[in-house]
Order: C-alpha cells, then structure tokens, then sequence
C-alpha cells in the first residue's frame, strides 16, 4: 500500500482484488450478442472472439465464488417497442457496426423478456449473484449498480463481459469517476471486432490496472476460507 496525504492506495493486485472489497462485474453477456442464432450472430457479425473468452469467463467466476467475491450482472434491455432509446441512442445504434455493417433502421436487440436478452447458459447466475438491468452503455447510468456495490462495501471491481470497447469501457470509466479501483482481466473481455478490442485494452491499461484471469485467480485461490467475504 502506498500513503499519500493520510490517504492509503491500494498498490499491488493482490490488495485491489481481496475478496474482502471486490466485486466481478459481468458485463452484456447475453444470447443476443455472444450465441449463435442471437441477434448480432443473425446479422452475420463476427462472434470468433467469444469462443475462448466464455470458458475463461466462466472459470474467473466459479473462483470468484469459492473466494467469496460478489457477482454482479449487467443486462442491456431494450422495453418493448422501444420506449426505452430515444432518437440518440437509436442514431448510436445505427453506427455500431459500420461500415462493416452498415443498416438503414437501427439495431433491435436484447428486448425486455425475450430469450435475447438472458445470459448465456454457460454463464448463468446463481443464488447470491446480483443482476442489474441497464439501458445505456455504461451500468452505472440510470441504475442501481453503485447503490449495490456501496451497500456491499465494494471498493474495487473487476471488469469482464463485452464489448471490450463499449460497454465494458463505458462502466469502466465511470467506475473510475464513482470512486472505485478498476482491475480488467484482458481475456475475460471480448469484441467483434478485433482492431476495436486492441485500441480500447491499449487505451485501458494507461488508466486501469490491467491483468490476466490467471493473475487474479491466483490470488482468490489462495485466500484463506476463514478470511473470505461471507
């Protein structure tokens, strides 16, 4: 730990993940935009990246839970007959994927009840997780997400979902602005598109402490069970 001004940081990765104030947050890892037959796999965007990223994901939280650290889903959702996107956010969507993908309507994914809009099965919560539902790119805009991790004494999250250039940057970033110590395991996040994934990581590791699962999930697998978040 570093002092400065009476104030103590946090300065190596093993204090910033101790299980103690650490929450793994799980970002729009939902059928629409990882599986086939989703709504982006239906637009014949590029899913390749989210082959070996789900397993990795997948053992990140299994860990996470031994360890005692709390689990936090974000969902995008889209209310039906979009109540929720105004002309904005709908003009955003109609540029998410150009030009390789250029659309004259925007973007319809992740409705409100629809099976697009669930986590992926590999992935699902279970008892103890948190969800959280939101309809921007960042969790934290319009929801509940910093009263959960405040009430939880969360200090430090651990980024993970997709995309590594949208939503995962856009609450990581505001993470950062609520006061919280960002950890990015850099293969538990993916993109469709690999330039985009490489310049925000590039962008990332400047501003936040960037690591592997296997960094972190050393130091959760060596944490004393008497000493874990109950």
């Amino acid at each position: 730990m570093l002092t400065v001004e009476n104030k103590v940081i946090y300065s190596t990765l093993a204090e910033l993940v101790d299980p103690q104030h650490t929450a793994v947050v799980v970002v729009d890892m939902q059928n629409d935009f990882c599986k086939p037959e989703g709504a982006f796999d239906r637009l014949g965007i590029d899913l390749t990246m989210y082959v070996p990223m789900i397993p990795r994901l997948e053992r990140l939280l299994a860990d996470a839970r031994a360890a005692g650290v709390l689990i936090i889903y974000i969902k995008m959702t889209v209310l039906p007959g979009r109540r929720s996107e105004s002309p904005a956010q709908l003009r955003f969507n109609m540029r998410l994927h150009l030009p390789s993908h250029p659309t004259s309507e925007p973007l319809l994914y992740t409705v409100e009840g629809t099976p697009g809009q669930e986590i992926i099965p590999e992935l699902a919560p279970e008892a103890g997780d948190l969800i959280v539902q939101k309809y921007r790119s960042s969790g934290f805009w319009g929801t509940n997400l910093d009263l959960l991790l405040r009430s939880n004494a969360v200090e430090t999250v651990v980024m993970t979902g997709c995309t590594t250039e949208g939503c995962v940057e856009s609450t990581a970033r505001d993470a950062l602005f609520n006061d919280y110590y960002v950890v990015l395991p850099e293969d538990c996040v993916a993109s469709d598109d690999p330039r985009q994934h490489e310049a925000s990581l590039f962008l990332m590791r400047h501003r936040f402490d960037v690591a592997t699962s296997d960094d972190i999930l050393a130091i959760w697998q060596g944490v004393d069970k008497k000493t874990k978040r109950s």
